[in-house]
């Protein structure tokens, strides 16, 4: 009978030694869903962060386009040296207009340039 009891207290705890594995192999599997989830989480917010990093680095290259803009119409050149690039080097007048003012009126600067 001792050794009936025994034998029923080792099944018991063969039992719970079962029991044991299968909660580590859910706690396992649990973590590994929660990991993933996790992991997802943290890709949307990397993506966000890029989207945002990206419309930042877009308003900042448009508004630098826009200075610039800005710093060559102020530019003062003079109308004549605009019509002698356009027609001695056969360009549309506002390609030689913009070339004279990126040289700040420099005609002989722009003229380089445009041959160089």
């Amino acid at each position: 009978m001792e050794g009936g009891g025994s034998g029923a207290g080792e099944e018991g705890g063969i039992e719970r030694v079962v029991d044991s594995k299968d909660l580590q192999q859910q706690s396992k599997a649990f973590d590994k869903l929660t990991d993933r989830v996790e992991d997802r989480q943290l890709d949307s917010t990397r993506v966000q962060e890029a989207m945002a990093s990206i419309a930042a680095s877009a308003e900042g290259d448009w508004n630098a386009m826009r200075l610039r803009e800005k710093e060559l119409a102020a530019v003062k050149i003079n109308a004549a040296d605009v019509d002698i690039i356009a027609n001695e080097l056969e360009l549309d007048k506002k390609v030689a207009e913009r070339t004279l003012r990126e040289h700040k009126g420099d005609a002989v600067a722009a003229i380089r340039h445009l041959l160089h």
